[in-house]
């Protein structure tokens, strides 16, 4: 894939980024301590289930790590080229977003994350820090990235399903940007995992 191919998937998920949201919907409390205690016990088996998604076509499932991060799957399910970004995450109070693309593993999650951070480099008031590697796996690799004054952000490239690469592009408010916000960030990274194909 060209440099223009690997420039288009990055500006397309940063767009996806800055341009997502989706309200919020609370649940009920319960007033009686004993009554609270179990609610938020089963609210928390109730949560971590509904906080689970899963794309078998893709080979991803997603563990949000709060309820905090919001899912909103979008209508990007499949490129020509075979990429697709299924999902885009906001995160309620931080107004962090992350975008999921999925696309053939073309190259290495070094070099996809390497042409990404060329590319960006070169769009007028982007700055961003060398690709390096990243925890969330042995393959992955990431950066961090500014867009004038007013957009932080990360990207972490890392090894999908077979013969696919996950790229998440994170992006959030400069007046939002502390160590919490870096944190759940790096937090839904890592709750991004592939699934075995079906047989």
């Amino acid at each position: 894939m060209g440099r223009l191919g690997w420039l288009g998937l990055g500006v397309v998920a940063l767009c996806t980024a800055c341009g997502a949201s989706r309200s919020s919907v609370k649940g009920p409390r319960v007033a009686q301590e004993a009554q609270a205690a179990k609610a938020t016990l089963a609210a928390e088996d109730h949560a971590s289930s509904t906080r689970r998604y899963v794309d078998e076509d893709l080979g991803f499932e997603i563990v949000r790590p709060t309820a905090e991060w919001q899912l909103d799957e979008t209508e990007e399910q499949n490129s020509p080229e075979g990429m697709a970004i299924p999902v885009v995450l906001k995160h309620r109070t931080s107004g962090a977003q992350v975008v999921l693309q999925v696309a053939p593993a073309v190259a290495t999650p070094t070099q996809f994350a390497e042409r990404l951070n060329q590319g960006l480099r070169e769009q007028p008031g982007f700055v961003a820090s060398d690709p390096e590697p990243l925890p969330l796996s042995d393959s992955a690799v990431g950066f961090n990235f500014q867009v004038g004054e007013d957009v932080y952000g990360r990207v972490a490239v890392t090894e999908g399903s077979p013969g696919r690469v996950f790229m998440m592009l994170a992006t959030w408010p400069a007046e939002s940007s502390s160590e919490d916000v870096t944190r759940s960030v790096e937090a839904l990274f890592g709750a991004v995992r592939p699934i075995p194909e079906r047989g």
